[in-house]
């Protein structure tokens, strides 16, 4: 477990809606469509490949998983979460192409790899910024030479003023797409468990893990992706 509690606690939190979370991002993720497509792309870069073995972490409902298998259909998958019920509704989705299911904490360690790309989406911003750094170390150990980390992500801001300017910027861009005012009320309370980095944090991270080639593809106000290949 995280030491602080923070992921188990968001654990909870996601699994009492777990049967409509996938509808539910899309309403809540602005730019959705284009904030996956650019995580897909990335598994594509100069590099990279072939996508065979595949970990996704906080997989949820196997949503960043699915659009994966979408683009390479000889990928297999590891699921990790730390919800039992979210997990459920990912095997409902991908049955066929999980090699497993691990109920657990990422921040606790890893299956062991090698992996071709290690995947997640809006999920590693629940852990502690300590917990990150050392979740990246162990991202770059379990994937093979040439193997590609995916993080599609809420970040923070440089500062806190803009972090809270991302978040004002995010409730309006909901509501403007379709959010209803209860949606965005009850995912501010999920929200309440965010630990949000900035992106140039989170580059030097990955480099400090390892990683010799990194970057952020992708970014729109709070949501970024941020690749990196080992």
């Amino acid at each position: 477990m995280s030491g602080n509690g923070a992921v188990p606690a968001a654990s909870a939190a996601f699994s009492a809606h777990a049967p409509e979370y996938t509808a539910l991002r899309r309403r809540l993720v602005v730019q959705f469509d284009a904030f996956y497509a650019a995580a897909v792309d990335a598994l594509s870069l100069p590099g990279v490949g072939p996508v065979g073995r595949v970990l996704d972490l906080g997989a949820g409902t196997g949503l960043m998983s699915a659009f994966v298998s979408d683009a390479f259909p000889d990928a297999r998958f590891d699921l990790l979460d730390g919800s039992a019920e979210m997990l459920a509704e990912a095997q409902a989705r991908l049955a066929p192409v999980i090699d497993s299911v691990i109920v657990g904490d990422m921040a606790s360690g890893l299956p062991g790899g090698p992996y071709d790309a290690v995947i997640s989406a809006l999920a590693i911003h629940h852990l502690a910024d300590a917990d990150k750094r050392r979740l990246f170390r162990r991202v770059w150990e379990v994937l093979r030479p040439g193997g590609c980390f995916v993080n599609a992500e809420q970040v923070g801001g440089p500062v806190a003023e803009w972090t809270t300017a991302y978040q004002a910027r995010w409730a309006a861009d909901v509501a403007a797409q379709g959010g209803s005012e209860a949606e965005i009320a009850a995912a501010r309370v999920r929200r309440s468990h965010d630990r949000c980095a900035s992106v140039p944090d989170q580059l030097d991270w990955l480099r400090d893990a390892g990683f010799t080639a990194v970057d952020c593809v992708w970014k729109h106000w709070e949501d970024a992706v941020l690749v990196a290949r080992k």
